[in-house]
Order: C-alpha cells, then sequence, then structure tokens
C-alpha cells in the first residue's frame, strides 16, 4: 500500500490552481520521478475539474487511484495512491488536511495562490504519516488483524494472504 501525492488546490471560476503539495515518487526510478510528479500534479488538476463542490470521488486506472474531494468553498484536496490504499482512510486523510489548510491559510489567498506563495507546511507530515494505513487508522488496523486471524484460522498459522486467497479462489471456480 503506497501514496504517491497529497496535493491541495482551489477550483475557481475558470481555472483549478494548485495551492500546495507533496510527493514521494522514491519507488520510481531516478529518471522517472520528474516526469511522474509532473503527471500527478497534471491529474490532480484535472480530477478537481469533474466533481461538483462537496463532493468526493475516487478514480482508478490501473494499477493507481487518484481520491477527491471538493469542498463547498472550492477548496479541493486530492491523494494518489496505489490502487489497494483504502478510499475511505483517503478522504478522513482529505478531510483533515483542508481543515488543517483553512485555518492555516487565508481565503483571500486561495484564489490567486501558488506552492511558491502559499506558506502551509503540512502535508509533508501528513503524506508519511498516512502512508501506512493500518497505522494512520485504527480501523484498518482492526480489519487488517481480523483478517490475519482469519487466514490462519482456516488456512493455518503459515499462510498468507495469496495463499489464502489461491485456495479460495480455486473452491469458488472448481
Amino acid at each position: 500500500v503506497k501514496r504517491y501525492s497529497l496535493s491541495v488546490l482551489y477550483k475557481g471560476e475558470s481555472k483549478t490552481a494548485l495551492l500546495k503539495a507533496a510527493y514521494d515518487v522514491s519507488s520510481f526510478s531516478f529518471f522517472q520521478r520528474s516526469s511522474v510528479q509532473e503527471f500527478m500534479t497534471f491529474t490532480s488538476q484535472l480530477i478537481v475539474e469533474r466533481p461538483g463542490k462537496g463532493s468526493r470521488a475516487s478514480v482508478k486506472e490501473q494499477e493507481h487511484g487518484c481520491h477527491v474531494y471538493l469542498r463547498n468553498d472550492s477548496l479541493a484536496g486530492v491523494v494518489t495512491a496505489d490502487s489497494e490504499y483504502p478510499s475511505r482512510l483517503a478522504f478522513t486523510l482529505l478531510e483533515k488536511v483542508l481543515d488543517g489548510f483553512s485555518k492555516q491559510v487565508d481565503r483571500v489567498d486561495w484564489p490567486t495562490g501558488s506552492p511558491d506563495t502559499i506558506q502551509y507546511t503540512g502535508l509533508d507530515s501528513h503524506l508519511s504519516r498516512y502512508q501506512n494505513p493500518r497505522e494512520a487508522d485504527p480501523v484498518t488496523k482492526v480489519q487488517a488483524e481480523l483478517d490475519e486471524t482469519k487466514i490462519i484460522q482456516h488456512h493455518g498459522p503459515n499462510a498468507s494472504y495469496k495463499t489464502a486467497w489461491k485456495r479460495n479462489s480455486r473452491c469458488a471456480v472448481m
């Protein structure tokens, strides 16, 4: 489970502006990192254009997913992650980020702001803190522990998720 970017944007009348972003592109090769980061920035701006105010949406493409939350005040947040990242956790994170951002950055600066002019430092810590869903979210942690318990009960103490899934899928196919 991996998160790659966390962005705060403002959806204006004519365009969507990136206000601040944090990226973790360490899992990509050195030569891909800048283009991957540019792509995430572009995708974040594009995905905020679609939903109406006060809405949440998740878009999955291949092994990646984007989760967007657009508040009624036109402030938006986007999480780009792998497809395994729980959407419920992504929206919890976005609520916290947008709440903190709106308390620290004056609303009059949102329409004209940019990553260079906006003084907000919380994104990097949020990106790293919420990297592991088990640690960041008690419900996810409990669910993972329950899943592990079920696997051990049904398939023995040395079984893995993949082994259990293969066994269960073979049973379903036959």
